[in-house]
């Protein structure tokens, strides 16, 4: 009996910080897993890539399994806006397209570019 209470208090404190590390994190993470399923999702990374604001996104067929979604993005102080495909597999940007800014009564200049995304 007092060599099991011997071998307790000898690896009581080598085993607490043990324990007290392996036990869930207070606040639980969401990881970004799986295809982008909602229209909130492929808005804010549309955001995040441009800078604008997204006005509007829809389900497009993208050359996957799962598609894509396309974005228009607003800029605010810039005559353009964006139109960005986003691959619903990868959550990256596939193209973005500078368009009309979405929702303006006045038309841009110029010719409609496109810059592909990161691959």
């Amino acid at each position: 009996m007092r060599c099991r209470s011997l071998a307790l208090a000898l690896f009581l404190p080598v085993l607490a910080p043990t324990l007290a590390w392996a036990a869930p994190a207070s606040k639980p993470r969401k990881q970004a897993s799986g295809p982008v399923k909602s229209a909130k999702e492929a808005k804010a990374i549309a955001e995040q890539e441009t800078g604008g604001k997204a006005t509007s996104a829809r389900r497009v067929a993208l050359d996957g399994a799962s598609g894509g979604w396309e974005v228009e993005v607003r800029m605010p102080g810039e005559a353009r806006g964006w139109r960005c495909l986003i691959d619903a597999d990868t959550h990256l940007v596939h193209t973005k397209t500078r368009i009309d800014q979405p929702g303006s009564r006045a038309k841009g200049e110029g010719p409609v570019s496109v810059v592909k995304g990161r691959n």
